[in-house]
C-alpha cells in the first residue's frame, strides 16, 4: 500500500485547487469500495456551552444534492451520531445506520439521531468508515468513505480497508488544510469584525481602553464601543470572561 499512497499524495500535489484534491480523492477511494466522500474542517468544535458548531468547510462528493445544505444551515450535523463519535475517537472506525449490524455507531443510536437515521436510510448511505484528525490546535477534521446500497457484510470488508483508507485521509487532509483562507479558519459560531478583533486582542494582552486607543489611533471610547460590541457577541459578561471566550474561539491570533 505504501506505494499507492506515494502516488496518491504525488496526484494531490500536481493539483491546485480544494476541489480537484477531492475530486483526485474521491476517484481514489472508489478503489476501496466506497462511492461517496465528505471531508469536513472546523477550527472550534464546541461552544463555550458544549454545543457542537458547524465545520467551516464541507466538501461532499456523490451524496445528495440537499445534504450539505441540512448538515451546514438545518441542525444536522448537531445530532448526526457520526460525528459525535468522530470527535470522541482518537481512532478511525466503521459505522453503519443499519439495526442488525454490530459497529460502534449501532450502540449509541437514540431518538435524538431519527432524522439524520431516516435520511441516510431513503438515501441509500447508511454504511461507511470515518477518520477524525485531531489536531494540536484544537481544530479537528473528519474524512468520511461511504457505500451506497452496501452489503450484508459491509462492516467486516470495511474493517479490512480501514488502515488503508486512514492513510489516504490524512493524505487529503495534509493537502487541503494549507490552502484554507481566513474564512475556513475562524469558527462560524461568533463572527467579530477585523477591529472588534484587534482590540479583543490587544485587551488580552492587559492593555486598558486607552492604550488600546493609542495603538489602533482611535478615541478610548470607541475602543470601548468596539470591546462592548464583541462582548454581546460572545456573551460575556466582564473583560476577563471576553477574553476568555475570545481565546475559546481562537479569535485572539
Amino acid at each position: 500500500m505504501a506505494w499507492h499512497v506515494s502516488e496518491f499524495e504525488e496526484g494531490l500535489e500536481a493539483i491546485a485547487g480544494i476541489d480537484g484534491k477531492l475530486d483526485h480523492a474521491h476517484q481514489a477511494m472508489s478503489h476501496l469500495g466506497l462511492t461517496a466522500l465528505i471531508y469536513d474542517y472546523t477550527p472550534v468544535t464546541y461552544t463555550h456551552e458544549g454545543t457542537l458548531i458547524t465545520p467551516s468547510y464541507f466538501g461532499m462528493r456523490d451524496v445528495p444534492a440537499d445534504m450539505a445544505a441540512l448538515w451546514s444551515s438545518s441542525g444536522f450535523y448537531q445530532i448526526d451520531p457520526v460525528q459525535h463519535l468522530a470527535l470522541q475517537s482518537p481512532k478511525p472506525f466503521v459505522w453503519s445506520y443499519r439495526r442488525d449490524d454490530r459497529t460502534v455507531l449501532n450502540r449509541s443510536l437514540s431518538e435524538v439521531h431519527a432524522p439524520v437515521v431516516d435520511y441516510v436510510h431513503d438515501a441509500r448511505i447508511t454504511c461507511g468508515m470515518t477518520v477524525p484528525i485531531h489536531l494540536l490546535r484544537g481544530d479537528c477534521a473528519t474524512v468520511t468513505g461511504i457505500r451506497h446500497d452496501a452489503a450484508a457484510d459491509f462492516d467486516r470488508e470495511a474493517q479490512e480497508h480501514l488502515a488503508d483508507f486512514a492513510l489516504l485521509a490524512h493524505a487529503v487532509h495534509a493537502a487541503i488544510e494549507p490552502l484554507f483562507g481566513e474564512a475556513e479558519r475562524q469558527s462560524r459560531a461568533v463572527r467579530l469584525t477585523p477591529r472588534e478583533r484587534e482590540c479583543v486582542r490587544f485587551s488580552g494582552e492587559g492593555l486598558s481602553a486607552k492604550e488600546i486607543s493609542l495603538k489602533i489611533n482611535r478615541s478610548a471610547p470607541t475602543v470601548t464601543m468596539h470591546l462592548n460590541a464583541a462582548a454581546r457577541k460572545l456573551g460575556a459578561r466582564n473583560r476577563a470572561q471576553l477574553v476568555a471566550r475570545a481565546a475559546h474561539y481562537r479569535l485572539l491570533s
